[in-house]
């Protein structure tokens, strides 16, 4: 998890006309790309840019989102300097977009609806100039858009306090560390509990769930699940579907390790708890998490059931049953394959997941 810094502001005064010979070269280059792609992009810093990438790259309009460093002067940048506090890099999301889609326009609306646009100083927990916000613009027609969006932001008055997001070019800019790169999927339930408690989502979730919603769908919203997920796998997690008994990918998998939320990561099942019930579907006696799984009485049927469902994606899991023997077993929960995703052994530790090794000590 990233280190919080808290520092005072920090001043700092940005040539207009920043570096001719580099910014015609990297304008060529961005110019060349999205003529080739027929791809615009957008640069928005938003505080943490694990944080800002999910988001624009779940929609359909994004052909990739990368995270970058942008706006100091040195000749180099990476993590370790940055977020130091020694330079004047932020960190920022460079967002690929289908003009033909969407609009920079929108574009900008829905950065706006990530952030606090009111913090001169970070965003959230995260806090220092690193984590400060600002919109960086390509050419002036993208400027005057920006200036735009963020007056109208202001007299709207949707917050009491000033909004103090910065308006800027684009100036020299360095691609963030490979690890940095789809954090939000590589280590989803690290940075889903980060994204939680650094007071992010909460306050997206007070101040702008109405817009976003009204803006485009949700990161999980219907299209972006059909895109990403098999028809099983969407007609189960989505629609409450069963898979057929002893034709699934998990009810005899006997390997050592974890079951994760095939849409969000979330850790789910173990095989410590994984036993053959005879079923033909997957049967674990408990979650791997209690609090990674929510249940409700599903009354499809004339006998009420109980349901188990994913606390964090709200997918539909299965039922969860007391007929197996409690002293030996516990519970049954007897889950369909579609809706989880098997992290083998040599795999943990590279999708975030090595504190449950210990499972298995």
């Amino acid at each position: 998890m990233k280190d919080i810094a808290i520092i005072g502001t920090i001043s700092i005064f940005i040539i207009a006309a920043a570096m001719i010979f580099w910014t015609s070269a990297n304008k060529s280059d961005q110019n060349t790309e999205s003529n080739n792609t027929n791809y615009s992009k957008a640069y928005f810093a938003g505080g943490c840019f694990w944080c800002m990438e999910g988001i624009f790259e779940a929609q359909e309009w994004v052909g990739e989102s990368v995270v970058w460093y942008i706006g100091g002067s040195s000749s180099d940048a990476n993590y370790s300097s940055v977020s130091s506090g020694n330079t004047q890099h932020r960190e920022t999301v460079r967002v690929a977009y289908n003009p033909a889609i969407i609009s920079y326009e929108k574009l900008v609306e829905l950065f706006w609806t990530q952030i606090d646009p009111t913090d001169p100083n970070g965003q959230f927990a995260d806090q220092g100039f690193h984590y400060t916000t600002a919109i960086y613009y390509w050419d002036e027609n993208e400027k005057i858009l920006a200036e735009q969006s963020k007056q109208t932001l202001q007299d709207s008055s949707k917050f009491e306090k000033d909004i103090v997001t910065k308006i800027l070019p684009v100036s020299e800019f360095f691609e963030a560390e490979s690890y940095h790169q789809d954090y939000y999927k590589k280590s989803s339930f690290r940075y889903n509990i980060y994204a939680k408690w650094s007071g992010r989502k909460w306050f997206i979730e007070q101040n702008w769930a109405e817009r976003i919603g009204e803006l485009v769908e949700q990161t999980y919203g219907e299209a972006a699940l059909r895109e990403n997920l098999t028809p099983l796998q969407y007609a189960v997690t989505q629609q409450d579907a069963t898979e057929p008994a002893f034709d699934n990918e998990y009810w005899d998998n006997k390997q050592a390790w974890i079951y994760v939320d095939v849409i969000d990561g979330t850790p789910l099942y173990s095989s410590v708890d994984k036993y053959d019930s005879g079923t033909g579907w997957p049967s674990f006696s408990r979650a791997i998490v209690a609090e990674n799984v929510f249940t409700r009485t599903d009354r499809k049927l004339f006998i009420p059931r109980t349901e188990a469902r994913s606390s964090s994606s709200d997918a539909h899991l299965g039922h969860i049953f007391s007929d197996w023997p409690k002293e030996q077993w516990g519970l049954r929960h007897c889950i369909n394959s579609a809706s989880l995703r098997f992290v083998p052994a040599g795999e943990l530790e590279a999708e975030g997941y090595s504190e449950y090794l210990e499972l298995f000590e």
